[in-house]
């Protein structure tokens, strides 16, 4: 198959549409994550004060996922985009007012994090289902690699932008330039053209229960979701949480900067790589993608300098891409479109769902044991979990739909 044919699924204008919003919006919270750590730090030089603040965005997210998924398969899923990213530009630019004006505090930023949580548990399952409302089910693992190639490129882009604000002009620029690109983002996803789906009036309790029957009917699905709530623990804590902290004392801030621009970049590479492979067995090849998360924490822990960890960010970015591309594709393709929303929403809650533990326990677990324990220690889980998952036969042999 040549590129031309790879990239036709761009003739259709919500595709295009729906790839500009997602680029926007994805380039300025490249830039939210860097700039509301070292926001964090410079109010309070702990990473339990870091870990508080992420939590406060988490624990709300996690709340609400169910909800937001009943919501996103009831209502015009991009009306439900264009509300939640309003809401995220006007807390991060009253964020970003609070830390440029030097009045900012743990509390409220970790307040105004539990509001963008609560708005992004909205987005994700709604986020889930736009691309297979849109395009045939065909067509989707092509859609799918080149929405993952603009959210990529938006990284890369956020990444390198978020070290040359937050190095050269702090965090407070950062916050303010990603509640612009929400805003710019709900202008544009306000244009998207969404196919009404009929579905006869029920309650929200018999939503969640049919939600929930088709998530637990394919083993697939939840047997990734429990290897996830797991792996994303160890993740957060170990690069989210600890890895801004020992950049902050080893390569420094703008470096840390280069780190997100370079995993951008291994996620652009990801892309392409799915984009043209199309892997016959796609969460097969997902979950072997993952491993490639171990090589971040294993520099975190033994060889935390720029060079290093630049290398083993891009390798992380094609790893999340791998598997991110393949998860979504093989959602689209085999979780009927009328209930997708709140299957998505159930696999970010059981996904999700551990990552707070992590967040708030790490620097205290760091403190304990030294940091450089946790990352050899959650290197060492992350390829035990992610192996076990893939010895699972319906994980193994699940097939890509070409028809």
């Amino acid at each position: 198959m040549t590129w031309r044919q790879d990239l036709a699924v761009l003739r259709h204008r919500d595709v295009r549409v729906f790839v500009s919003a997602r680029f926007i919006s994805i380039l300025g919270s490249a830039i939210a994550p860097v700039a509301l750590v070292f926001a964090v730090l410079d109010v309070s030089h702990s990473a339990s004060a870091v870990g508080t603040v992420l939590a406060a965005r988490s624990i709300p997210n996690i709340v609400f996922l169910l909800i937001g998924g009943v919501i996103a398969d009831r209502l015009p899923r991009h009306l439900v985009l264009v509300a939640a990213n309003t809401i995220s530009g006007l807390t991060q630019g009253l964020a970003a007012t609070l830390v440029l004006t030097g009045h900012a505090t743990i509390w409220q930023l970790a307040a105004i994090e539990a509001v963008n949580g609560v708005a992004a548990a909205f987005v994700m399952p709604a986020m889930t289902g736009i691309l297979p409302s849109i395009v045939d089910r065909a067509e989707l693992p092509q859609a799918n690699a080149i929405a993952g190639f603009a959210r990529s490129a938006a990284m890369i882009g956020g990444g390198a932008v978020a070290g040359v604000i937050v190095g050269l002009t702090g965090p407070g620029v950062g916050l303010a330039v990603d509640g612009v690109t929400f805003l710019i983002g709900a202008l544009l996803l306000s244009r998207l053209t969404i196919p009404r789906i009929e579905r006869a009036a029920s309650s929200v309790l018999t939503d969640l229960r049919e939600g929930w029957k088709e998530f637990a009917s394919r083993q697939w699905v939840w047997v990734i979701v429990l290897a996830f709530a797991l792996l994303n623990l160890i993740f957060t804590a170990c690069y989210q949480v600890l890895g801004p902290v020992i950049a902050d004392r080893t390569f420094g801030r703008a470096g840390w900067g280069v780190v997100s621009a370079c995993f951008g970049a291994g996620l652009i590479v990801g892309g392409i790589v799915m984009l043209r492979l199309k892997p016959r067995h796609p969460i097969r090849t997902g979950m072997l993608g993952m491993l490639l998360t171990v090589p971040v924490m294993l520099c975190l822990a033994l060889l935390p300098q720029l060079w290093a960890m630049a290398i083993a960010a891009f390798v992380l970015g094609i790893g999340f891409d791998v598997f991110g591309i393949g998860w979504e594709t093989a959602l689209g393709q085999h979780v009927p479109i009328d209930k997708l929303s709140r299957v998505a929403s159930y696999d970010m809650l059981g996904s999700f769902i551990a990552g707070p533990i992590g967040q708030l326990t790490v620097g205290y677990v760091a403190v304990a044991i030294s940091a450089k324990a946790v990352e050899l220690y959650g290197a060492a889980l992350f390829v035990l979990i992610t192996l076990i998952a893939l010895v699972v036969p319906s994980v193994w042999n699940l097939r890509r739909v070409d028809e």
